[in-house]
């Protein structure tokens, strides 16, 4: 019996080319056929124009390409490209075998009229993390730091529970050498760096006045946001494989509190219940027990 060639995948015809970083970062870059563009375009230029007012035209009746004139480019762009990278980038996953840490962020690199476009995807691979012989770190930390020892000094207080766990996380990052890929350290500064701005907004403040208060310059500022995030990733990685080697779970009813106390309007409540935010509030709950770990055995 003579075998049937499978059918050609929407995606077959679009090349692809993966380069990977030291850091972990990942770039895809996607040569699409000017034709599937065009298709693409006019797909989405029909969509959107049922919701477009044409002098001249009822409402959805006018020409494609009076419709598209009265598109904004990037609307127009954005919808193009959206109903051909989702595939793209989750064909890459499986022919590259990649584990992406997020969603892509793209770039157009080309797009000339009549000629094949490029799109470049970013993303990121979770760093491997070698947690060595953290044990005998975080059981040392007493004795290496001489932080309290009961009965020597008496002026000398016990460190208390935060100042604990902070020496267990700065000893963590010192033992434990991560490379963060550079776009999760950019999206978390970016993010630090908006909710900045969102309480000057509220605060009556400018950025410039806030940078003269504490002398500092726009650059420095981002400089030590982006020195937060990667500790900020680090701990969350390090506390994450923690948990994993010493199997330290979360139960339901954990999240199910966690749940309840995070949203006093149970309607709310309900509505933020979804298995995404379960899974969020459980890593971070398994984070907590990790450092609640470490802390014992200090």
């Amino acid at each position: 019996m003579p075998k049937l060639k499978s059918p050609k995948s929407e995606t077959e015809s679009i090349e692809s080319v993966i380069a990977k970083s030291d850091d972990g970062t990942i770039q895809i870059t996607f040569t699409i056929p000017y034709e599937k563009i065009q298709k693409s375009r006019e797909d989405a230029a029909q969509e959107l124009g049922k919701d477009i007012e044409v002098p001249g035209f009822r409402r959805g009746m006018a020409t494609l390409e009076k419709v598209i004139e009265h598109i904004p480019q990037n609307t127009l762009l954005e919808k193009t490209l959206s109903k051909i990278l989702p595939k793209l980038v989750t064909d890459s996953i499986s022919k590259y075998k990649i584990k992406p840490a997020i969603y892509p962020r793209f770039e157009l690199v080309k797009a000339q009229d009549g000629e094949d476009w490029q799109v470049r995807a970013v993303t990121c691979e979770i760093p491997k993390i070698e947690l060595n012989d953290y044990k005998k770190d975080i059981s040392g930390i007493n004795r290496a730091k001489s932080l309290w020892i009961p009965g020597k000094d008496k002026e000398k207080k016990e460190p208390s529970r935060e100042e604990k766990e902070q020496q267990i996380l700065k000893t963590l990052l010192e033992k434990i050498n991560l490379k963060i890929p550079k776009i999760l350290i950019d999206e978390e500064a970016n993010s630090r760096l908006a909710k900045l701005l969102e309480r000057l907004e509220k605060l009556g403040l400018s950025l410039e006045s806030y940078l003269a208060s504490i002398n500092k310059t726009g650059e420095t500022l981002r400089l030590e946001y982006e020195k937060q995030a990667s500790d900020a990733i680090s701990v969350d990685l390090i506390l994450s494989e923690v948990a994993q080697k010493e199997n330290l779970s979360i139960e339901a009813k954990d999240v199910e509190a966690a749940l309840n106390a995070a949203q006093a309007d149970p309607k709310l409540s309900k509505e933020l219940d979804t298995p995404e935010r379960r899974r969020f509030i459980e890593a971070i709950l398994r984070r907590r027990k990790a450092l609640d770990y470490l802390t014992a055995l200090n």
